[in-house]
C-alpha cells in the first residue's frame, strides 16, 4: 500500500498544473497569437510589441515558478509549446508578411526555416540535462532570436527604413537567426545567476539604469540591446577560436627557447 501510494504521489507531482505560472504561460501565449493576427492585418508595428510583451511574460513565469515552488513538468512543456508560438511562428509570420512576400518561394521557406529550427530548437533544449550548463544556453535562445525580428521592426519604423536594401538585410538576418538558434554556439544565461550580498546593490542600480535606458527609445535601445546579445556568441565563439590558435605558437616558442 504504501509503495502503491508513493509512485501515485510521484505521478501527481510530475503531472501537476501549477495555476499562477500556467495563467503568465498563457498570457504570453495570447501575446503571441495576437501578433501573429497583427501581422496577417497588416498591423507590423503591434505585432513587434506583442511578441516584446511576450518575451516579457516569458520571463516571468518561469522565475515566479521557482520562488513560488510550484515547478513542474506539465509547466516546462505547455512554456515550450507556448514559445513555438510566440517566437517561432508569429515572428516568422510577422518577417514574412513584412518583408519576405515579395520573393515568393524564398520568403516562405525563409520563414518556414525560422519556424523548424525554433522548433529543433525547443526540442534539443527539453532533451538536455538541466542540471547541466545552467549559465549559458547552447544555441540563440527563441526569444531572443524572436524579439531580435520584432525589434527590427520596430527600428526601422522608427527611422522610416523601407526599400529593397532593407528587405534583403532582414531576408539574411531570418536565416542568420535561424542557423544561430541550432548552433553549438554557446550564449549566456541569465535565468540562474547568482550575485553576491554584496553585489546586489550594484546589480539592483544597474538595473534601474538598465530600465531607464531602455525608456529613453525603446524602439532603438531594444534594437541595440538585442543585437549586441545576438553577437555575442559568435563573437565569443571567434575569440575563443583566436586563443587556441595563439596558445600551440606560444607554446612552440617557449619549448626553442
Amino acid at each position: 500500500m504504501n509503495r502503491h501510494h508513493r509512485a501515485k504521489d510521484v505521478i501527481s507531482s510530475k503531472g501537476k498544473i501549477c495555476l499562477l505560472p500556467s495563467v503568465i504561460t498563457t498570457a504570453s501565449l495570447f501575446s503571441g497569437f495576437y501578433a501573429i493576427v497583427a501581422a496577417i492585418n497588416g498591423q507590423y508595428f503591434q505585432a513587434a510589441v506583442a511578441i516584446i510583451i511576450s518575451g516579457v511574460f516569458d520571463g516571468l513565469d518561469g522565475r515566479v515558478a521557482r520562488l513560488t515552488g510550484t515547478t513542474s513538468k506539465f509547466g516546462m512543456e505547455y512554456d515550450s509549446l507556448c514559445d513555438l508560438v510566440a517566437f517561432g511562428v508569429a515572428p516568422g509570420v510577422l518577417a514574412y508578411e513584412w518583408v519576405l512576400r515579395p520573393y515568393g518561394r524564398y520568403g516562405w521557406l525563409a520563414a518556414f526555416l525560422y519556424v523548424a529550427t525554433t522548433a529543433l530548437r525547443l526540442a534539443r533544449f527539453n532533451s538536455q540535462d538541466t542540471n547541466s550548463a545552467k549559465n549559458e544556453f547552447t544555441g540563440l535562445p527563441c526569444p531572443a532570436a524572436g524579439g531580435m525580428i520584432a525589434s527590427s521592426v520596430m527600428f526601422c519604423s522608427f527611422f522610416e527604413i523601407s526599400g529593397t536594401l532593407r528587405n534583403f538585410i532582414v531576408l539574411g538576418t531570418v536565416y542568420g537567426l535561424s542557423y544561430l538558434m541550432v548552433s553549438s554556439v554557446k550564449y549566456q544565461s541569465f535565468k540562474h545567476a547568482q550575485t553576491d550580498r554584496a553585489k546586489k546593490f550594484q546589480m539592483l542600480v544597474g538595473l534601474v539604469l538598465l530600465i531607464m535606458v531602455l525608456a529613453t527609445e525603446p524602439q532603438v535601445t531594444l534594437f541595440i540591446l538585442g543585437a549586441v546579445y545576438v553577437l555575442s556568441g559568435p563573437l565569443a565563439a571567434g575569440y575563443h577560436l583566436l586563443a587556441r590558435g595563439k596558445r600551440p605558437v606560444e607554446e612552440e616558442q617557449e619549448n626553442s627557447v
